[in-house]
């Protein structure tokens, strides 16, 4: 028997950047949108669940498809609220109603270019990593940390010093340096022990999971809204979303 996951889409209503960017329209659709079509189409889970601290968001996520059978306290959707407070929350209120899952996925609303194709992509992956705790998507780094400095008073150093003996990495082609990925916020997918177990949403144990093109596009700032509406634009970019 496969073992059951349940999706948790985080959608507080607080957002500074991108004023209520979880349900502003994308392409004639609220963000969210996308995340619950794509969540729903991948046939990956027994439920697609959104944490959410307004009933305005709640409203709007059941629209498109998804469950918002409880609200998130207001102390676990600040801006400084750490993932392990609203999904340690989110799974023992629904145990707390008799729904238990082996395993959960975090899909992040501002992720809207990941499609059905890219979880199930994830969910193979994820129970082909046997001794994981989790996966976790990532992406090769555009700004290498082998050319990062920090700045201290008049002067500054480098971020990663680099292997002794050779030429430092801030003096080496990007070509050459070690190839080195970046998380992006596309999706992450563990075992619900390690929520339980050891207080943390990724475990000890982490396998890669790779994106491609768009899928690991994520929406922080205005500028990333602007880019959003463009590639919007491409048929077949954004998931398919039903009402």
């Amino acid at each position: 028997m496969s073992p059951t996951c349940v999706a948790l889409v985080p959608a507080r209503a607080g957002s500074k950047r991108v004023p209520s960017k979880n349900v502003r329209e994308l392409d004639g659709h609220p963000l969210i949108a996308y995340t619950l079509a794509a969540a729903a189409e991948s046939g990956v889970f027994a439920a697609v669940v959104v944490s959410t601290d307004a009933e305005s968001v709640a409203a709007i996520a059941r629209r498109y498809g998804g469950e918002a059978p409880f609200l998130r306290p207001a102390d676990l959707a600040g801006d400084m609220s750490p993932d392990i407070a609203w999904v340690g929350h989110a799974l023992a209120t629904l145990a707390s109603q008799g729904r238990s899952f082996d395993a959960f996925s975090i899909l992040r609303p501002t992720s809207p270019f990941r499609q059905a194709a890219t979880i199930r992509r994830a969910w193979e992956r994820f129970l082909a990593a046997k001794g994981a705790d989790s996966i976790r998507a990532v992406e090769p780094c555009r700004q290498h940390p082998g050319k990062m400095w920090i700045v201290e008073g008049d002067g500054m150093h480098p971020y990663v010093q680099g292997r002794a003996g050779a030429a430092p990495w801030h003096s080496t082609p990007y070509q050459a340096l070690p190839k080195v990925h970046a998380q992006n916020a596309s999706l992450e997918i563990a075992w619900t022990r390690v929520v339980t177990e050891k207080r943390s949403i990724a475990g000890d144990v982490i396998a890669p999971f790779e994106t491609q093109g768009l899928e690991g596009f994520d929406i922080n700032g205005p500028d990333d809204w602007i880019l959003a509406e463009h590639h919007a634009r491409t048929p077949g970019a954004l998931p398919a979303v039903k009402r």
